[in-house]
C-alpha cells in the first residue's frame, strides 16, 4: 500500500486535479462573497414591462373587448412605477404590491371600467395616498398593525360562522380556515412584539416561511383522506420548515445562511461532491490499468506476492484516497473560506428537526460534516469500486473513468424517473440506495419502501458483485504477452 501510494503521488494528474479543486473552491468563495444576492428578486424584469408597455399601447379602455386586459396591464405598470422610488432591497418594495395592489386594481376597474364611479375612484385615490405616506415615513408598524387587526377581525367572524353552522363539510372547512386565521394573527404579534420589519432581514424571512409553513401543515392534517407518500413528505417538509423558522425568530440567529463558511461546509457535497467523485474516479480507475498499458504489471507480479494481496493492496489505497480526496476538499474550503469570510460562522450549529422525537437538535458543524461523510461513503465507494473493477477487467483507463462518472451523473434522472412513475422493482437500482442520509433523523426517503436496512443489504451486494469478478479476472490473468 505504501508503494501505490507512492505512485500516485508521483503523478502530475494529481497535482493537476489538486489545483483545479483549490482554483474551484476559491472561485466558490468569492462567488458567494461577492455575487451572492441576499435581497428579493424583482417581481418584474425590465423585458416583462417593456412588454407590457407595448402592449397596453395597442389597446383602447373604451372597447369593451379590450378594457379587462387594460385595467389588468395598467394596475401592473403602476405598480411597478410606485415602487421605483424605493430602493431595491426596501421593505417598501416587498409589502407595496400587497398593501396597494388590490386598491390600484379596484381604482383602474371604476376608471376604465364598465362601471366607471368617479366618488369611488376618489375615495380610493385617497387611501392609497394614506398608504403611500406611511410607506414615505417609514412606519412599517402601521402595516403590522393593519394585518393583525384584520386577522382578529377575519378570526372572529370565522368563529361566528362557526357557531351558526351545523353543516359537517362547511364546519370543517370552517376550522381549517379559523386554524389559519390564528397564524396569520400570531404572525402579526410576532412581528410587532419581536419588532420584525419587512423586507430582506433574514428574520422577516424566517417569520414568513413560518406563517406559510404552519399553513401548510394545518391544511395537510385536516385532510379527511389519508395522506399519500408525496403529501406525507410534504408535510414532514413543511414542520421540518416551520420549526426552524420558529427557532431563527426565538434566538435572532440565521440559521439558514449559506453565504459563509460554515454555509459551505454544510453544502460540501452538493457544492464540491463532483470533483471529490472526479478524483476517487480518477486513481480507482488507473491504479490497475495503467500497470498493464505499461507493461509494469510483470514486475509487479513476479514479486513473491499472492495476486490477491496485491490487488487487495491497490483496493485499499483507492479507499485510503476516498478519505484523503475529502480531507483535501474539507481543508482547502476552511482555509479559503475562513480568509474570505472568516471562521466566526462555525460557532453556529447546524438545526435538524427530528421526526423521532419530534424536536429540533443544535449539531456542531464539524460532527454534522462527519455524519454527512459517512452517509456519502457508500456512493463514493460503489463508484470507486466500479471504477476499480473496470480498470481491472478492461485494463482501459478512459472505459474505467467513463463507466462511473456516466453512472454518477445519470443517478439523478434515473431517480427521479422512478420516483415519478412509481417503478417498484427499480427500488433495487444502487442509485435509490446509496445515499444514507435520507434515514437521519426519522425522515422518509425518497422512495417508499425503501429502509436504512433494505439499503445497506443492495448497496453491499453490488459492492461484492462488483469485487468478486475483479479478483477472479485478475488472477486468471495472462500476462505473457503484456
Amino acid at each position: 500500500m505504501k508503494n501505490e501510494l507512492i505512485k500516485i503521488f508521483k503523478k502530475k494528474s494529481i497535482y493537476i486535479t489538486l489545483f483545479v479543486i483549490l482554483a474551484f473552491v476559491i472561485l466558490t468563495n468569492c462567488i458567494y462573497k461577492f455575487f451572492y444576492y441576499t435581497g428579493n428578486y424583482e417581481e418584474y424584469s425590465d423585458t416583462y414591462i417593456q412588454y407590457n408597455k407595448e402592449e397596453i399601447a395597442k389597446l383602447d379602455p373604451n372597447k369593451p373587448s379590450d378594457t379587462k386586459m387594460y385595467i389588468d396591464l395598467k394596475t401592473t405598470l403602476d405598480i411597478y412605477d410606485m415602487k421605483q422610488k424605493y430602493e431595491a432591497n426596501s421593505w417598501q418594495r416587498s409589502v407595496l404590491s400587497e398593501q396597494v395592489g388590490s386598491q390600484i386594481s379596484e381604482r383602474n376597474t371604476y376608471l376604465y371600467g364598465e362601471n366607471k364611479d368617479s366618488q369611488k375612484v376618489a375615495k380610493i385615490e385617497e387611501e392609497i395616498n394614506q398608504t403611500l405616506t406611511k410607506l414615505d415615513q417609514g412606519d412599517w408598524r402601521y402595516f403590522a398593525k393593519n394585518d393583525l387587526e384584520e386577522a382578529k377581525t377575519k378570526l372572529k367572524n370565522l368563529e361566528e360562522q362557526k357557531a351558526k353552522t351545523e353543516d359537517k363539510q362547511e364546519l370543517q372547512s370552517l376550522e381549517i380556515g379559523i386554524q389559519n386565521a390564528k397564524v396569520d394573527e400570531e404572525v402579526a404579534q410576532i412581528r410587532m412584539d419581536k419588532d420584525i420589519s419587512y423586507g430582506n432581514d433574514f428574520r422577516n424571512k424566517a417569520l414568513n416561511t413560518y406563517q406559510s409553513e404552519a399553513k401548510n401543515v394545518i391544511n395537510r392534517e385536516s385532510n379527511t383522506q389519508e395522506l399519500d407518500y408525496a403529501g406525507k413528505q410534504d408535510k414532514n417538509e413543511s414542520i421540518e420548515k416551520r420549526e426552524i423558522s420558529r427557532y431563527i425568530i426565538e434566538n435572532n440567529v440565521d440559521i439558514n445562511k449559506s453565504n459563509d463558511v460554515r454555509g459551505i461546509l454544510k453544502n460540501l457535497f452538493n457544492e464540491y461532491g463532483l470533483f471529490i467523485i472526479v478524483m476517487i474516479v480518477m486513481i480507482a480507475g488507473t491504479i490497475v490499468s495503467e500497470e498493464f498499458n505499461k507493461g509494469t504489471i510483470k514486475l509487479l507480479l513476479v514479486k513473491p506476492y499472492d495476486r490477491r494481496k496485491i490487488l487487495l493492496a491497490k483496493f485499499i489505497t483507492v479507499l485510503i484516497m476516498i478519505l484523503f480526496s475529502i480531507a483535501v476538499v474539507v481543508i482547502m474550503e476552511l482555509i479559503v473560506g475562513g480568509i474570505i469570510f472568516g471562521w466566526n460562522s462555525l460557532s453556529v450549529p447546524i438545526l435538524q428537526y427530528n421526526f423521532d422525537t419530534q424536536s429540533l437538535e443544535n449539531i456542531p458543524i464539524f460532527t454534522y460534516l462527519g455524519i454527512e461523510i459517512l452517509t456519502q461513503l457508500p456512493k463514493l465507494i460503489l463508484l470507486a469500486t466500479l471504477a476499480f473493477s473496470c480498470s481491472t477487467l478492461f485494463t482501459n483507463s478512459a472505459v474505467a473513468i467513463a463507466i462511473p462518472l456516466l453512472g454518477y451523473m445519470s443517478a439523478d434522472m434515473i431517480n427521479m424517473l422512478v420516483i415519478q412513475y412509481k417503478v417498484e422493482f427499480m427500488k433495487f437500482f444502487v442509485s435509490l440506495n446509496w445515499d444514507f442520509k435520507e434515514y437521519l433523523f426519522g425522515k422518509l426517503p425518497t422512495m417508499e419502501g425503501l429502509t436504512l436496512g433494505f439499503s445497506i443489504i443492495i448497496c453491499s451486494l453490488y459492492f461484492v458483485a462488483m469485487l468478486i469478478p475483479t479478483f477472479i479476472a485478475f488472477k486468471k490473468k495472462n500476462i505473457k504477452n503484456i
